[in-house]
């Protein structure tokens, strides 16, 4: 083997050393690639407080209105009935008068379809910040009352503030819906249960989803129409429309008598 063959030359090493010691050529950012790279900075830090604003709405809402949601349940002093089935009433119900002022909070909705734990005060009327994002159910003023002849309208948050009617959309037909309303001072407290009857999409301006006879505006309710109607924002964060659905009236207990088996059942 030759040196030549293993060690650059005396030439090569200089042209070598020449052509290192030039400078690399800079790179010159123009003006508007700034503006791009700002742009695209802050609609990073944008995101990252979306979501941290979004995870808070959704999280930290929940926690603090189920938090005063069991509170407010508690004030109605609604205590624990036997855990024997009580009898079935269907002839006329006792119906307690409209609460006077708004967030008056008057009873209680269990839905055994949302599991064992779920029970929601329902309080006088659907002012989103007094009434929806603090008690959690609200009742349409000027509906009729549980149990009378009429609609009993309640509206709730699908997500966020507690998000009392986030499952409405896996109600069934046949499914109950207790209502337990409660009054200390006339010691009124009567169990109303009703059956899912069915559901809709509607704009919000459907109103007559609400009326005294459901979807049938200006007919006046008999003994036979005692409904219960839920409502919700749909889709899931979005008030473009309103899930609706419906439910009739099967039978009303006094709460003295015992609990209603569809109650009872879900604590086997």
């Amino acid at each position: 083997m030759t040196v030549h063959e293993t060690l650059p030359s005396r030439r090569d090493r200089h042209d070598g050393a020449r052509r290192g010691a030039r400078p690399a050529p800079r790179r010159r950012q123009t003006v508007g690639g700034a503006i791009v790279s700002l742009i695209a900075e802050l609609l990073i830090i944008a995101g990252a407080c979306t979501g941290l604003y979004v995870a808070w709405t959704a999280w930290w809402t929940d926690v603090v209105a189920v938090n005063e949601q069991t509170k407010l349940v508690q004030t109605l002093d609604q205590k624990p009935t036997s855990k024997l089935v009580g009898t079935e009433h269907r002839g006329p119900a006792p119906v307690l008068a409209e609460p006077p002022a708004i967030t008056d909070v008057f009873g209680t909705m269990q839905i055994p379809r949302f599991g064992n734990d779920y029970k929601r005060p329902i309080g006088e009327g659907t002012d989103r910040e007094k009434v929806l994002n603090t008690i959690g159910l609200g009742h349409y003023v000027d509906t009729a009352m549980p149990g009378a002849e009429g609609n009993f309208a309640v509206a709730g948050h699908r997500v966020t503030y507690g998000k009392p009617l986030n499952q409405i959309a896996e109600l069934k037909t046949g499914d109950a819906v207790v209502v337990r309303v409660s009054d200390a001072k006339t010691k009124f407290d009567v169990w109303y249960v009703y059956k899912v009857t069915d559901s809709q999409i509607v704009t919000p301006d459907h109103v007559e989803t609400i009326a005294p006879v459901p979807n049938k505006p200006g007919v006046q309710p008999t003994a036979n129409d005692r409904w219960l109607t839920l409502t919700a924002c749909h889709p899931m964060w979005s008030a473009k429309e309103r899930y609706v659905t419906h439910a009739k009236l099967d039978y009303w207990m006094p709460a003295s008598e015992g609990t209603p088996k569809e109650l009872s059942e879900t604590t086997k």
